[in-house]
């Protein structure tokens, strides 16, 4: 093998993850510092729950709770998908698109909304 292909990560990448890990939480903490209504905390819980979700799904889940509109809660999950980078997005055959959070940010997601 090659000196620089290597079989485990080197140290570099562990780093490059906790950077990217501790850039990840910040920008979660501060975007929920802003939530006064507890909807975007409660968007979280979902995605931590469901794992995979339509904005149509949210929006009937979050209406038990509160007063959302279909693109409030669609620009929320654009928000978080692209300023804080802790969702993936795909289409299913239909053409609509699916949301889920990936697995490497459960964790950071989980501690710092407090579900379970």
């Amino acid at each position: 093998m090659d000196e620089t292909m290597s079989a485990s990560p080197g140290p570099v990448m562990v780093t490059e993850w906790i950077f990217e890990k501790g850039a990840v939480e910040r920008r979660l903490r501060s975007y929920l510092s802003r939530d006064r209504t507890g909807i975007r905390r409660e968007v979280l819980r979902l995605f931590v729950t469901t794992r995979s979700l339509t904005i149509a799904e949210l929006v009937a889940k979050l209406r038990t709770q509160f007063a959302v509109t279909f693109q409030a809660i669609a620009s929320m999950v654009g928000t978080i998908a692209s300023r804080i980078g802790i969702l993936r997005a795909t289409r299913n055959s239909d053409g609509v698109r699916n949301y889920g959070l990936k697995e490497k940010y459960v964790g950071i997601v989980v501690g710092v909304v407090g579900a379970s």
